[in-house]
């Protein structure tokens, strides 16, 4: 009845509302009674706020809205109207968004995950990113792809879709309701957003009666940090830790909060006190305000109406063009903005949360309508400067500010092209930009950056985003509308670059250092941001002929007006080889210069352009060039050039790092393009249209070594010349890159991607390179590519990673020759390795070590004059100068790399001159370097080739030989080719006679060398093997004569006469046991280097080893685990749900050693910074010295006892010690114990014993001997280990007298040996032979000290613990709480009876303990009953039919199918009759992994050798299962024992069958294990990394339901996805607050996990709370490389080889191992919270 009344109230508001003739006054007026009713009644937002609000204040709206029940007009408007083709989804921060590299029209369209997996972009070369938040899905717009704008869920299927886009109109009635609403609504939202009244209402919402009741508010900042607001909040509002931790989560993620609500004055002092107590702690007080309650709750309901529209939006286009024509429409009242524009322009002072609901409007609103999106971008663009003015000081991140928005308007193709022609927007940009930098102008109007603010300076350069996407797409049509603006915009970029123009100028420091390192970041910074800009800006002139020209033209009067470092002194003249130079001279190294020349640098790539597209025939009409105007533009890239070489040679070290620094990104790979490369340009432009003598010796003035090179000048200070053989290096370089650097567009015919396709080679000749190694090296275009892609197949092959390490590229040998060892992108270091590996792969290819200069394409035709450097006179002076020296040893003014890059240029014009002559007849070439080189100065035998050929003799140039040979050959082929005569066969063969023969007298000798040593090895192998035969024969006769001395305890006769026997039986258990092979263990300390032999009653020597609880085996993943502390390990249950596992590295030490080490570790890692992160010294644990394992413990080792036996005793025994009678004798044993102390034992002993022979009626009877007796050191170490695994395994303190310490030695021995078992099987790995030294040395260890753990423990308890597990087989009366055959692991069972059976022959007096012989009886009728158990076991919990059908009927089936009627008849609930074949089959299957482990046990145990078909995998299964039988002295065929023994077994086997457990578990009441136990794997992942991604990307939080970013966190052992590093998930483990990963580890992997962090792309490993590390994820790019963070983006797919080694790492322990390997090497500076992971 309710629900009608409210619908009532809402149906008669909206008939009052739509009869009056204007609604507006009314609605608000109901809005001012009923907002302050439902909102802001408390301090804490009340839950029934929302339900109020839609019922009393949506619904009646709605009601208005469609003039009839709403969801009624709702259904009649989805009929009528289509959905949009635009998806619009609004990314959220850290959600991932795809980008397609082939089709997208620039890197920001992007698409929603939803809208890729349903698009063919899925197929294409994408990239994949986390949205940094705020933008939208692209998908549907047709501007921002070439191909596939839509995915099928936006596909309009047809063109009927578009049409209607437009015609989506709402019949007039709704629309009319629709205008008048949305005015009033809207309205009412931005009028209460933009209001900054904290007390009053505006005055048409003032309500009658005013309340006292204020609200103090805090506000968001980004300077203060969670802590500081904690604390502030506990001490002002006086909160407790929770209540202040809430508050700030959500000021940070709403962006607001009310802290308290009261009166005024009370609001007031809480503000004075958050005020005074923040700024204890930042400069800056927390913003505080007081707000009225009505204020607070009609803001709240503005901000919920923002929600309310996108919803009213989302249901008809119609509604939200209305929405957008009321957001835009101009004001009424004159000069005031529209309403979008006032919360634009509101947006810096709006809280976070209004903030976001108002972009996410303007988002589903604006940018969803085409016309209405241009007419908001115009908006935009009005208030631009506005707004960045308001971001610059506000201090919220760019994603949350309106100005983020820029990049949905200005990336559009034709909103971009609009917005230059009428708002000429490039211009407002530019202008925003130097308004806010005008600060930082000097007196030459030049930018000096000292002393900037760099927060507020990368506020400023998010203006050159915009501008950059502005420029993304060229335009394909030109307007003269368009030319105009855009010209118009570039002459204000020139400004801008004026300002530039030699900024942050240099002086060269003389006497002493700098004192304060000159700012030099910013200059940069800009620059990086305006490099694309730079190449961008070419790219739209170069598209235009008319405004290239212009642009050219403006670019020039500007370079023209810039007086940037002028010339201080008048031309004069300067002469050299007969030729004159009037320059005005500057000296580099003393007068300023600057670095930062974009204006030069921009007319250089104009200039490029103009040649490229032909434009330069018509430049003379725009501009009239001198040649001196060329001199000019060279004179500042000069310097510039100038200035690196002697930052190069050191002459600026004063001048501190800032200088280097600069330098260095100058030439690096992120500003090259646009400041190196475009100098290289400039030089080329000037060499091209200046005389070449004059070029080359300007270079020499500026260079500082004109006079040198004129003879004019020396010196003896060697400081100075070494000062100048370095810049004569670097001038050399420079002539060769000026000559050599054709690979531009416009300087020669190439392409771009030849010029990417040389990059890579010469990357590549450096060494292989994995694919993101490349990219780094090659510079990206504004799209962020690098055109690798397109070439990277012709010039190289790939090499596939494997298990580490990453795919590698290396360069095809075709392209080797085209590598340039002087290549102008190289660094020192990568043209020195470069250089070592091409020599090098010479050397091994054989042929000689030269590197020659490389054929370069042509210059263009305005840059053919270049080539005349190479033969101008001063040139070959400068040459004949740098090899004079050589030749004439002027040891201190030569060097090796000067004669290099000599030889190099000689080379470069003997290559250009061959090829001319090739190209076109000898009279048409004018280029004549060779004669040159004979001729100039030959008359005095100084002729450049005349010292050439004096250079070959020169020991001092070894390395430079084989490059001077081919230079002399070179001269001879183009005489040669002058000469007209044949190819120089007569004349190089006769050049190269003496070489030649020197060389085959070189190989010969090598090859006689190589026979000789060949022959002396083969000699030393037959001299070891005729050694080893020998040795063998010795121990042979040795070995035999062994026994004649006499073994110990058994007569040696027997052993004698079973000598054969011994050598053959292999057999570990019962009375055929075979002999142990027992070798002298002589180890060495790894600590002290010392060797010791391993016996009883020596020191100890102890294997280091870490303990650590384990779940690999478990089969009920996440079981709930018992209280440690009351807990009984006695028995294991089947499901293995939490094991001890020990695990060792195989080093050894003295006992004494490592202690010594412990305590120094301890003493020298607490004070180390976060060691406490690799090892937790309070729980013991250190690195091991040698290979820095973690460990925690460890092993004593134990020699293993050679004990012999006497077979014919052994026989006789056998023939009285059946297994009924060892039960008996057993059996009276153990009541004996239990009845020590009364009278009645004796006499209970005989009546048990019954008619047996009395001598052989106790235990002792069997035979006995003397405990071994162990040192001390041995004995403390045994309870150190036994402590260890005590305190891990049950996760209690320490403590060696608890009774439960030697069973849990037992169960990690067992458990240890269950985990190798597992792994050998997975592995397909034989039992015996596949395991490492240090598993085999570590499991040896661990059986040999589990059976030596009873000497340290009072007998009692192991006689009681021994009594209580044979319970489970015997009937023992007394012994309560035995649990069933179905919840016993049965080899657990086995290994703690044949390990503390030896209790039972302690006496009160004298320390006994079984002979060899009773020994072999003891573990073969235990073996025999656990056996029997464990069959039975596999009986009962194999429930299913087999999948084969039919199988061969014989004994071991009629056996088999007798065993099981047997059980059934003692079950209820069996399968009836079930096959033999059946039965034997399931037995055969589930028992193997048992006897397996048995086999391994008995062999460590004993030292018996297995039988060879045991260590190989070539063995059928039966042949292994054989081969296990027979090693443990079991009948092949099983079910013979149960037939064998009958009687004894059929009353054990009613027993074991009647416990009502096993009849519950038999019904399905409890869940069974089954045999074999599944093996646990890692869980299937997907393929394709996107799948998981799509994965997360719906990952709800199960605990919280906003939407902000969660971190989805895959368990990979059991495939849960969790929520970490979240408050929302965070749980309570042992008193703490841990996150929900480590929570999870704690029960799923025993402590230990491993997680996948999709959105990161990376795997955390787990080991504790504290402890972690994060690993590559198992997934792989094309390239072979793993991807963290997504930072390439590349496609990801699953490499199965990394994955199964993530699995390898958790089967065998190794995680602990890892992290604290990983924690090792990374330098940790600020600890990672792990336990909130």
């Amino acid at each position: 009845m309710a629900e009608g009344e409210k619908t009532l109230n809402g149906l008669e508001l909206s008939m009052k509302w739509l009869e009056s003739a204007d609604c507006g006054p009314d609605v608000l007026q109901y809005l001012v009674e009923q907002v302050p009713q439902i909102y802001c009644l408390g301090a804490e937002p009340q839950p029934q706020e929302e339900e109020l609000a839609v019922t009393r204040l949506l619904q009646p709206l709605e009601w208005f809205l469609f003039g009839e029940d709403p969801s009624v007009g709702l259904e009649k408007l989805q009929q009528s109207s289509t959905s949009s083709q635009l998806c619009g989804r609004v990314f959220k921060e850290g959600e991932t968004t795809y980008s397609c590299r082939d089709c997208a029209i620039d890197p920001t369209c992007v698409l929603c995950m939803d809208c890729f997996q349903n698009s063919v972009h899925k197929g294409h070369r994408y990239k994949m990113h986390a949205s940094s938040g705020g933008g939208f899905c692209d998908c549907g717009d047709l501007e921002a792809w070439k191909t596939g704008p839509c995915c099928t869920r936006h596909d309009p299927g047809a063109a009927v879709a578009m049409e209607t886009d437009g015609d989506c109109i709402l019949e007039a009635g709704l629309q009319e309701r629709a205008l008048k609403l949305f005015q009033v609504l809207l309205r009412y939202t931005v009028d209460l957003l933009v209001w900054e009244e904290n007390y009053e209402l505006p005055p048409e919402l003032q309500p009658s009666v005013k309340e006292d009741t204020y609200y103090c508010v805090l506000y968001n900042d980004e300077h203060h940090s969670y802590d500081h607001v904690i604390y502030t909040l506990q001490r002002s509002v006086y909160c407790d830790q929770r209540e202040a931790q809430m508050h700030t989560t959500l000021i940070d993620k709403e962006g607001r909060r009310a802290v308290k609500r009261g009166t005024r004055n009370a609001c007031q002092q809480a503000k004075d006190l958050i005020r005074s107590n923040s700024e204890h702690i930042s400069l800056q007080p927390l913003r505080v305000e007081i707000l009225h309650s009505a204020v607070m709750a009609h803001q709240s309901f503005a901000l919920r109406l923002g929600t309310w529209f996108q919803q009213i939006i989302s249901y008809s286009v119609g509604f939200r063009q209305v929405f957008c024509q009321v957001a835009l429409e101009p004001n009424p009242v004159a000069d005031q903005p529209s309403l979008i524009s006032r919360l634009m322009l509101h947006d810096a002072r709006l809280y976070k949360g209004a903030r976001k609901i108002v972009h996410e409007l303007i988002v589903c609103s604006l940018l969803m309508e085409t016309e209405y999106k241009r007419l908001f971008a115009i908006e935009f663009t009005k208030h631009y400067k506005q707004l960045q003015k308001d971001f610059i000081s506000d201090d919220h991140d760019r994603s949350i500010s309106v100005i983020a928005l820029s990049v949905q308007i200005f990336t559009v193709p034709t909103l971009a092209r609009q917005l230059i022609e009428e708002g000429n927007v490039v211009k407002v940009f530019v202008d925003t930009v130097m308004e806010m930098l005008s600060e930082h102008l000097d007196a030459n109007n030049r930018f000096h950056f000292q002393g900037y603010n760099s927060d507020k300076f990368s506020r400023i350069q998010v203006i050159f985003l915009d501008l950059r996407y502005i420029l993304i797409s060229k335009p394909t049509v030109w307007t003269s509308k368009l030319r105009t603006q855009f010209l118009e915009g570039f002459r204000s970029f020139l400004g801008m670059l004026s300002c530039m123009q030699g900024m942050e100028e240099v002086k060269r420091q003389f006497g002493q250092h700098i004192e304060v390192e000159p700012e030099w970041e910013a200059g940069f910074s800009i620059q990086i941001q305006l490099r694309h800009i730079l190449s961008m800006f070419q790219d739209w002139c170069a598209s235009d002929e008319e405004v290239l020209l212009l642009a050219f033209k403006e670019c020039h009067s500007a370079l023209m007006r810039c007086n940037n470092q002028p010339f201080h002194s008048e031309a004069v003249d300067s002469y050299m080889c007969k030729h004159i130079l009037h320059a005005r001279p500057y000296k580099v190294s003393q007068e300023p210069v600057s670095i930062h020349l974009p204006i030069s640098r921009l007319l250089a790539g104009l200039y490029v352009h103009l040649c490229r597209t032909g434009a330069i025939k018509r430049l003379h009409e725009y501009v009239h060039l001198e040649c001196s105007d060329f001199t000019y533009f060279a004179e500042h890239p000069l310097r510039c050039v100038v200035l690196a070489a002697q930052v190069s040679a050191e002459m600026w070290r004063r001048n501190g790092l800032s200088l280097v620094s600069q330098v260095y990104y100058y030439q690096d790979v992120k500003c090259r393009d646009e400041m190196f490369d475009k100098d290289i340009i400039m030089l080329q432009i000037a060499a091209s249209k200046m005389d070449p003598n004059h070029f080359v010796m300007l270079i020499l003035q500026r260079f500082e070594l004109f006079d040198i090179f004129n003879g004019s000048c020396s010196t003896k200070d060697q400081e100075l010349l070494k000062q100048w053989n370095r810049l004569t290096e670097e001038m050399l370089h420079l002539l060769i890159i000026i000559i050599g650097e054709r690979y531009v567009p416009g300087i020669s015919e190439v392409t771009k991607e030849d010029v990417t396709m040389r990059e890579v080679i010469h990357l590549l000749c450096i060494e292989p390179m994995a694919h993101s190694s490349l990219v780094k090296g090659l510079p990206e275009n504004e799209s962020h590519e690098t055109g690798l892609e397109s070439v990277i197949s012709k010039v190289s092959t790939f090499k596939k990673p494997g298990v580490s390490g990453h795919g590698l590229y290396e360069v095809k040998k075709e392209c080797l020759q085209e590598f340039n060892p002087f290549f102008y992108h190289y660094s020192k270091s990568q043209h020195s390795k470069a250089e070592d590996a091409q020599k090098k792969r010479k050397n091994q290819e054989g042929s000689d070590k030269a590197l020659p200069p490389p054929v370069p394409p042509p210059f263009s035709p305005p840059f053919s004059s270049i080539v005349r450097l190479l033969n101008c006179d001063v040139l070959i002076n400068v040459l004949r100068r740098v090899l004079q020296r050589v030749a004439e040893d002027w040891a201190t003014q030569w060097t090796e790399a000067m004669v290099q890059r000599a030889l190099h240029l000689i080379g470069q014009g003997l290559v250009e001159e061959k090829t001319q002559l090739e190209a076109s007849s000898e009279e048409e070439v004018a280029f004549d370097f060779s004669l040159k080189a004979r001729g100039s100065g030959s008359e005095h035998m100084k002729s450049l080739f005349q010292f050439l050929s004096k250079l070959k003799a020169l020991p001092a140039l070894e390395a430079q030989k084989d490059m001077i040979q081919w230079t002399l050959q070179m001269f001879e082929t183009i005489k040669c080719l002058r000469e007209k005569s044949s190819p120089p066969t007569s004349m190089s063969v006769d050049h190269t006679k003496p070489e030649e023969s020197v060389q085959d007298k070189e190989k010969a000798e090598r090859k006689r060398k190589a026979e000789a040593a060949k022959l002396h090895r083969q000699k030393i192998m037959a001299q070891m093997s005729a050694m080893q035969k020998n040795f063998i024969e010795t121990h042979k006769m040795l070995y035999e004569n062994m026994p004649e001395s006499g073994g110990q305890g058994e007569p040696s006769a027997s052993i004698e006469s079973c000598a054969m026997e011994l050598g053959e039986s292999r057999v570990a258990v019962g009375p055929q046991r075979g002999v142990t092979l027992a070798e002298r263990e002589v180890l060495t300390c790894i600590l002290c280097q010392e060797e010791q032999e391993v016996q009883a009653d020596a020191p100890a020597m102890v294997l280091t080893a870490c303990v650590q609880r384990s779940a690999v085996l478990t089969q009920c993943r996440g079981k709930a685990l018992p209280n440690s502390e009351t807990f009984d390990p006695l028995f294991m249950h089947p499901d293995l749900a939490v094991g001890t596992h020990t695990g060792s590295c195989g080093h050894v030490m003295h006992a004494t050693c490592w202690q010594k080490y412990f305590e120094a570790v301890q003493n020298t890692t607490r004070n180390r910074l976060h060691a406490d992160l690799i090892i937790d010294l309070e729980n013991g644990e250190y690195l091991c010295p040698l290979c820095k394992s973690l460990c925690n413990t460890v092993i004593p080792l134990i020699p293993l006892e050679p004990l012999a036996l006497n077979y014919e005793n052994a026989e006789l025994v056998g023939q009285l010690l059946t297994l009924p009678r060892w039960i008996q004798i057993i059996l009276a044993r153990v009541n004996g114990l239990k009845a020590q102390g009364t009278e009645a034992s004796g006499e209970m002993d005989s009546q048990l014993c019954g008619e047996g022979q009395a001598d052989f009626r106790s235990i002792l009877s069997f035979g006995v001997q003397a405990p071994t007796r162990y040192s001390d050191s041995i004995a403390e170490m045994l309870v150190v280990c036994a402590t260890t695994v005590h305190r891990v395994g049950l996760k209690v303190a320490p403590n060696e007298l608890d009774p439960r310490v030697p069973i849990m030695s037992w169960n990690t021995c067992a458990f240890t040996i269950q985990a190798i078992e597992n792994m050998l099987t997975e592995e397909e790995k034989p039992l015996f032979g596949s395991l490492q030294n240090r598993q085999l040395a570590g499991l040896k260890a661990v059986v040999q000290f589990s059976a030596a753990q009873r000497l340290k423990c009072s007998q009692a308890v192991i006689q009681r613990h021994f009594l209580g597990m044979l319970a489970a087989l015997l009937p023992i009366k007394d012994v309560e709480g035995t649990p069933s055959i179905l919840e016993v692991d049965c080899f657990h069972l086995l290994v703690g009876l044949v390990l503390a059976i030896p209790a039972l022959y302690q006496e009160e007096t004298v320390k006994l303990q079984p002979s060899a012989i009773s020994s072999a009886y003891n573990h073969l009728h235990l073996l025999q009953l656990v056996t029997m158990a464990h069959v039975l076991q596999i009986l009962l919990s194999s429930q299913d039919t087999p999948g084969v059908v039919g199988g061969a009927e014989g004994e071991q089936s009629r056996l088999a199918a007798e065993l099981y009627r047997t059980v059934s008849q003692y079950t209820e609930g069996l399968t009836a009759d079930m096959p033999g074949w059946c039965v034997a089959e399931r037995v055969r299957r589930g028992i193997a992994p048992f006897l397996r482990c048995s086999a391994l046990f008995f062999s460590c145990l004993t030292g018996v050798p297995p039988p060879e078909e045991l260590s190989s995998t070539a063995v059928s299964t039966d042949g292994q299962m054989e081969a296990l039988c027979s090693y443990l002295a079991l009948p092949s065929n099983l079910f013979q024992l149960f037939h064998d023994h009958r009687e004894t077994v059929s009353p054990l086997l009613q027993r074991w069958c009647e416990n009502p457990t096993v009849t519950k578990a038999l019904k399905g009441e409890l869940p069974v294990i089954r045999y074999p136990r599944k093996q646990n794997r890692l869980i299937d992942l997907p393929e394709d990394y996107s799948a998981l991604l799509n994965q997360a990307c719906h990952f709800q939080c199960p605990r919280s339901s906003d939407d902000e970013r969660k971190h989805p966190t895959l368990c990979l052992f059991c495939g849960a996805m969790l929520c970490s590093q979240s408050l929302c998930c965070q749980e309570q483990l042992d008193g703490a607050e841990v996150g929900a990963c480590t929570a999870h580890a704690a029960t799923c992997g025993a402590g230990v996990g491993m997680f996948l962090r999709i959105r990161e792309c990376e795997v955390v490993l787990m080991a504790s709370k504290t402890r972690g590390s994060t690993h590559p994820a198992p997934y792989l790019d094309d390239y072979g490389e793993t991807d963290p963070q997504l930072g390439r983006g590349n496609p990801l797919h699953l490499s199965p080889e990394r994955y199964r080694k993530l699995h390898q790492l958790w089967q065998q322990h190794c995680i602990m191992e890892e992290i604290a390997r990983s924690l090792e090497v990374v330098n940790v500076m600020f600890a990672f919270d792990w336990q909130l992971l």
